[in-house]
């Protein structure tokens, strides 16, 4: 409750702020951001999760920004935004008194800030090449992604930790750490094929060969009839999304009907394998598509000089 009336300046600012928020999607924005396990958000974390155009959602952000709600940083290819902190605790507040409560259970986390903050400190000693401060921001960035399709349970912790980790060791074969040749396979949901064939490639190549996978669109869950066939495998296998930093780190790049998602790195090579989508296939398909997996597979071993 307020002791004193409202001065002019300070309304003007109050109302230039209330224009600024009156407006669904800017509410939906910044309710994302303030959601953000990392508090922060970029333009196509944001239009992915409202269905809108990038342009639309990038006006509305400067909008905000512009009205001084939230700041904005460029990393690399795109810029993040988060709440301006004068302004946090006004924001949720509104949010908060204003927002519908979602009726879907959910699994809460007393502290995800310290679970994040613990997971940077477990690995920071693990990479002393990298920068404390990168690595907790290699953190936070592979929480923020994991969350579009995993919530905010108990189970986004334990898949940061396994992400960030195979982050940072793409960092580390960037700069020249390693030598084991890596091969990334990319599909668009990497709940199917792009999991089987790097689950296969390690089987038959053990540590000759580093396999990973990721997608364009992650699923939040691999496909209930390609789950038991990576069991056989004893490949325990999560939907991450594709990064910047795999394709780099990887000497060769399959994908699987993903499109041109992929950045083009040269000395990077390249294939496209026309390989069945086992989402909608019954056991059955879902069989016949690993086995195509595994002959191509086997072929790609003696190109990359596993014999």
């Amino acid at each position: 409750m307020t002791t004193t009336a409202m001065g002019a300046p300070a309304s003007e600012d109050v109302a230039r702020a209330l224009r600024a928020l009156a407006d669904p999607l800017r509410l939906r924005a910044l309710s994302l951001i303030s959601a953000s396990p990392s508090g922060e958000a970029c333009v196509l974390d944001i239009s992915e999760l409202t269905a809108v155009s990038q342009p639309t959602v990038s006006h509305h952000l400067k909008v905000l920004r512009d009205a001084g709600i939230v700041t904005s940083e460029r990393r690399g290819t795109w810029v993040w935004y988060r709440l301006a902190p004068e302004h946090q605790e006004a924001v949720r507040a509104v949010l908060g008194a204003f927002a519908t409560v979602d009726a879907r259970p959910s699994e809460a986390i007393p502290d995800l800030d310290g679970d994040l903050d613990r997971i940077a400190a477990d690995l920071a000693p693990r990479y002393p090449t990298i920068d404390a401060a990168r690595v907790r921001d290699v953190v936070r960035d592979s929480a923020t992604a994991l969350a579009r399709t995993s919530g905010l349970g108990a189970r986004l912790v334990n898949l940061t930790e396994r992400f960030a980790r195979q982050r940072l060791d793409d960092l580390v074969r960037i700069e020249g750490g390693t030598a084991v040749p890596r091969v990334l396979f990319v599909c668009v949901a990497n709940a199917g094929r792009s999991q089987l064939a790097a689950a296969l490639l390690q089987r038959y190549a053990g540590d000759a060969v580093l396999a990973r996978s990721a997608g364009s669109a992650p699923a939040p869950t691999i496909h209930t009839h390609v789950r038991p066939e990576l069991d056989a495998l004893d490949a325990d296998g999560f939907p991450k999304p594709l990064t910047d930093d795999a394709v780099r780190a990887a000497d060769v790049v399959v994908t699987m009907g993903c499109g041109d998602v992929c950045p083009v790195y040269p000395g990077t090579r390249y294939e496209d394998w026309a390989v069945g989508d086992p989402a909608l296939a019954s056991p059955e398909g879902v069989a016949a598509i690993r086995a195509d997996i595994d002959t191509r597979v086997r072929n790609l071993l003696p190109t990359i000089g596993v014999s």
